[in-house]
């Protein structure tokens, strides 16, 4: 059995007095997309921040069987372990290129995969990207990570807002980037999460509430209901 690309044991968080995190504990599994659920505000953005050394944390974490928690974000990014946040962080000024060449780290950044799934972004190099529609942007943040070859994508909420056909577009290129490289995905829209996860996590309060297979907890009404706020047929389409 293939061990896992990440593995969080205990991991512990306070920022401003509130103990944000109290002892998450999970593994990540090397191929395919781990959900990591939870109603708004439990700490699932806290912990993607806390792997990637954003914030102060206590635990343990271990990338690719290395322990590296404390390190610094910068380096964990450079050995392959990609960030696209929850706000996108568009260059607004800047062009659709100029945005993506910014994010080049290697000397032979891959546009043929950026292309290949966003043929949009090469149609639009030339246009700033703070006139990009949301779905637009989120396609930009998506190809900056895919520049570069990486080892796990932390995703976090890359869905909000866009629409229900955007959705889907971006649902199907993140299935196709899973074939690549495992994702952790933070994700409220449980279509997606169906559609896309084996394994899921559910955060609440602060701890892992429930592990196991995404099919178990979608198909279960009841934990769906008591843990994430909606029936497990939500998004059924």
């Amino acid at each position: 059995m293939t061990a896992p690309i990440l593995r969080v044991a205990g991991l512990s968080v306070r920022l401003g007095g509130s103990h944000i995190l109290q002892g998450v504990t999970f593994d990540v599994a090397a191929t395919g997309v781990t959900a990591l659920l939870g109603r708004n505000g439990v700490g699932k953005t806290t912990t993607l921040r806390a792997i990637l050394g954003e914030i102060p944390a206590e635990g343990g974490v271990e990338y690719d069987g290395v322990p590296v928690l404390g390190r610094r974000t910068h380096r964990l990014i450079r050995d392959g372990l990609a960030y696209v946040p929850e706000d996108r962080c568009v260059f607004a000024g800047l062009t659709v290129a100029e945005n993506l060449r910014l994010a080049e780290r290697v000397p032979n950044p891959d546009y043929r995969l950026v292309h290949e799934l966003f043929p949009e972004l090469e149609a639009r190099a030339a246009q700033r990207a703070g006139t990009l529609s949301g779905g637009q942007q989120q396609m930009v943040a998506v190809a900056r990570v895919l520049l570069n070859p990486n080892r796990l994508l932390l995703v976090d909420e890359p869905t909000k807002g866009l629409a229900p056909a955007v959705v889907t577009s971006v649902a199907a290129v993140l299935g196709r980037v899973a074939e690549r490289v495992p994702v952790l995905l933070v994700e409220q829209n449980l279509a997606v999460v169906r559609k896309l996860a084996t394994d899921a996590i559910v955060l609440e309060a602060g701890r892992v509430a429930w592990q196991g297979r995404a099919t178990d907890l979608l198909g279960d009404a009841e934990a769906t209901r008591s843990l994430l706020g909606v029936g497990s047929t939500a998004g059924r389409h």
